[in-house]
């Protein structure tokens, strides 16, 4: 093994593990919020500079047995680019806005920095996993870390909670799908992806498609795919709002890309047999997710269940089982990350004048009377999350449900967008509320010129003119995709 050219593969991943370790001596050596917020710029421009690494690897279109390191175990291919790319930015700008929110409870530690580091690190190695081994490392890396993170308000009974429901729902999830990788490995004899798919070709062994069953069903619950969702709503609404940031956006990307790889490589051979579990997944995380938002009065909850429903979207790609749906659902991704920072970025900016925040719908009604640009990129998160033309939203659903039809999927993608269109009730409903009711005057508070940036950030990147990058955006997941099926799928 020629290891000097795994350790370049790896560079991101191995910059993140010498940080994580630095940082986490910096923040026993050093402290007060002085110290955290250092520590906080020094880990986002840890996490910026891996990106960037990733982000060259994905302008090479690298793939290939070149993108192999230690002895296959890892894939530094554009698939994994890609993804880190997208993981980067969601956590910088969840790192970014984290000590304003924390320095009202003088609660803000080092340690947090470096929990996001860690757990960064841990999705580097979900989405270049190659073998159900490193998926595992990479997956409990990063799980360990957000459970912390969840509770990191030692003193809010809402974020210990939300922290003890995820530990515990998350190790039932982390078993099922050891177990289902155990069973896999069982019958087939393999933990390596390709592997695993040349060895179920035929007829699967019944062990094995229980196997299948429980890998799925694991990864279903990373991804907060209902009806394993249960956890999601409890933990946004509880854990602190960056943290609820990060956990919408940067695992989320991660799980996404993961359960892609693991479907069409590990599995890419049996397609028809995991399917209609992702068909019955997207569509009822899809009315689930629409439907339970309708009654939510916390602006949390709600994204919580908005994340529900988007996930049932990009598994529509997904349950395509073709490289054009695949190559579809990373374009949702992308589209995806920006509307939720976005979003998750307005609800801090939404505070009243004592920095208190202001978390129910109706306390932001009139919002659009005394606090215009906020709420008109409320506006924008709203209407392109409902996908309503001609914000960028609208593009990420157009090319799931495209590539559903030309798969032959007719009657999935009409019931996704017969469904999209309930989900569009509730944005709706928060749009209506701050430009046509009453004004509540309650989200006067200021906020810092991060926010700001952050907000007008998004808000372009899901502006019409987002469509500027349609064309990048195609010619970066058809090359993603094209690394990560070798075998033609």
């Amino acid at each position: 093994m020629d290891w000097s050219h795994s350790f370049r593969l790896a560079a991101p991943e191995e910059l993140l593990t010498i940080a994580s370790l630095v940082l986490l001596l910096m923040s026993a050596w050093m402290r007060g919020e002085g110290a955290a917020r250092l520590v906080t710029w020094l880990a986002a421009g840890a996490i910026a500079v891996a990106g960037g690494i990733s982000a060259m690897d994905l302008c090479a279109g690298a793939s290939g047995p070149g993108t192999l390191a230690f002895s296959g175990l890892f894939a530094a291919n554009a698939l994994a680019a890609f993804a880190k790319v997208l993981i980067a930015f969601a956590a910088v700008a969840t790192l970014l806005v984290a000590p304003q929110y924390f320095s009202r409870y003088a609660a803000y530690r080092a340690e947090y920095p470096v929990l996001v580091v860690l757990a960064v690190l841990g999705m580097g190695l979900m989405v270049s996993a190659t073998n159900f081994m490193t998926l595992y490392i990479g997956l409990e890396l990063n799980s360990l870390a957000s459970y912390v993170l969840a509770a990191f308000l030692k003193n809010d009974d809402r974020s210990a909670e939300a922290g003890l429901k995820y530990f515990v729902l998350g190790s039932l999830a982390s078993g099922m799908l050891l177990f289902g990788i155990s069973l896999v490995y069982g019958f087939t004899g393999a933990i390596d992806f390709v592997a695993v798919g040349q060895a179920l070709t035929g007829t699967m062994p019944t062990g094995a498609v229980f196997g299948v069953v429980f890998v799925l069903v694991g990864l279903a619950f990373k991804i907060s795919a209902a009806p394993f969702h249960m956890w999601t709503p409890d933990v946004y609404e509880g854990a602190p709002t960056p943290v609820t940031a990060f956990f919408a956006s940067a695992p989320k990307v991660a799980a996404m890309v993961l359960t892609m790889i693991v479907a069409l490589q590990a599995f890419g051979t049996q397609v028809e047999a995991w399917r209609p579990i992702v068909i019955f997944a997207a569509l009822t995380s899809i009315i689930w997710g629409a439907v339970g938002a309708i009654g939510q009065t916390s602006i949390k909850r709600l994204l919580a269940y908005s994340s529900i429903n988007n996930v049932g979207f990009m598994l529509i790609g997904l349950a395509a089982g073709t490289a054009q749906g695949a190559s579809a659902m990373l374009v949702y991704l992308a589209i995806y990350v920006p509307m939720t920072v976005g979003g998750f970025v307005t609800v801090l900016m939404l505070k009243d004048e004592n920095g208190n925040p202001v978390d129910n719908i109706h306390d932001i009604a009139g919002l659009s009377r005394h606090r215009k640009v906020l709420a008109g990129c409320l506006m924008m998160v709203m209407f392109s999350l409902a996908g309503i033309p001609p914000l960028f939203g609208f593009w990420g659903k157009f090319v799931v449900f495209q590539a559903a039809v030309q798969a032959g999927f007719f009657a999935l993608a009409a019931v996704g967008i017969a469904a999209s269109v309930i989900g569009a009730f509730y944005y709706i409903k928060v749009v209506k509320i701050m430009y046509f009711d009453e004004p509540a005057m309650k989200a006067t508070g200021k906020s810092d010129w991060i926010h700001q940036a952050l907000l007008a950030l998004c808000a372009l990147a899901i502006s019409p003119l987002g469509y500027l990058a349609t064309k990048a955006l195609a010619q970066w997941t058809t090359t993603a995709i094209a690394a990560l099926l070798p075998m033609g799928v």
